[in-house]
């Protein structure tokens, strides 16, 4: 298993490598200005540990490179960094090029699996609008299904490319969404993090002191969050082994399984569940967005001819 190293910064083709242009996306969203402000560096920002204005920022950044005009999540939902989001498609483009003549397959028939797409809908948006792949998205919670179709049909661009899927059984990830006669040339998945709610506000004050460099007695998440976005029973590592357990099953129906890994502690439990279901390959990616890094676990059932009968069936 060749282990790919991460590359300092962002994806080279992620359009969020620079700083933030301010004057632009005010341009593109004219409320963000009521948020922005000179810092210490007179440099233009905003409080990052500002809920409403890490959400206005989305709404820019999704307006100015996406063309997303009309984006908005329940009360209380995760508001994602879009940047670290779109290096994940970035990374998924390169791994299926490399199957394609190393050119990126791009248009409708490349289809990816967002497993928990949650209310903002921002791997499919962001797939979309850059390599216009299409998506089916699933959820455990109906408010988030309702809020990503909502989006869907608020924009033209989106309609007809994006299907979600409510996720009745709470513990199947797969089952109850693929369907027998699906093919899917990858999935995705950002799996809850914490193993309970008392760690899960731990992180959040964490994350909310480093940012506002005080002491805060309690913090609720700048990014929002709710419970089964962020934590379930065994955190990370028990997520993602019944993710691959559970894939095996899946095994002709998706190219590629992939899902994020944030902790590298968590690595070699998540290789030994591997091992077991004994795929054809897996592998990890490294990427790093600013001091913190995070992993892509990439697996696949298929044999080397059967992945390039596959791939075969992209338009070159």
């Amino acid at each position: 298993m060749a282990h790919k190293k991460h590359k300092k910064g962002l994806h080279p083709r992620n359009p969020h490598n620079k700083r933030y242009d301010f004057p632009k996306l005010i341009k593109s969203l004219p409320k963000l200005g009521d948020y922005v402000f000179e810092n210490k560096y007179d440099e233009l920002s905003i409080d990052f540990a500002n809920a409403d204005a890490v959400l206005v920022l989305n709404k820019a950044l999704l307006a100015h490179f996406y063309n997303i005009k009309s984006w908005s999540i329940p009360s209380g939902y995760l508001c994602p960094p879009i940047p670290g989001r779109a290096d994940y498609l970035h990374y998924i483009a390169d791994l299926l090029a490399q199957y394609n003549d190393n050119e990126i397959p791009k248009g409708s028939n490349i289809k990816g699996l967002d497993i928990g797409i949650g209310a903002n809908c921002i791997y499919p948006i962001i797939g979309n609008s850059v390599y216009d792949w299409s998506f089916v998205g699933s959820d455990i919670e109906k408010e988030s299904i309702d809020s990503s179709e909502n989006i869907i049909n608020s924009n033209a661009s989106l309609k007809g490319n994006i299907e979600c899927r409510l996720q009745l059984n709470h513990d199947s990830i797969f089952t109850g969404v693929i369907k027998e006669d699906d093919r899917f040339d990858f999935t995705l998945c950002n799996p809850p993090f914490h193993k309970s709610q008392k760690d899960a506000e731990i992180g959040s004050k964490r994350k909310v002191q480093n940012l506002t460099k005080k002491v805060v007695e309690k913090a609720s998440l700048n990014f929002g969050g709710k419970n089964n976005e962020l934590w379930c029973k065994g955190g990370e590592v028990a997520f993602v082994k019944a993710m691959i357990k559970q894939s095996k099953k899946y095994s002709k129906n998706c190219f590629w399984f992939t899902t994020i890994v944030s902790k590298k502690d968590n690595l070699p439990f998540i290789y030994d569940e591997l091992d077991k279901i004994k795929p054809e390959e897996y592998d990890t990616i490294e990427m790093q967005h600013g001091q913190k890094i995070s992993r892509i676990v990439i697996w696949t059932f298929l044999s080397k001819q059967e992945q390039e009968n596959w791939a075969n069936t992209w338009s070159k």
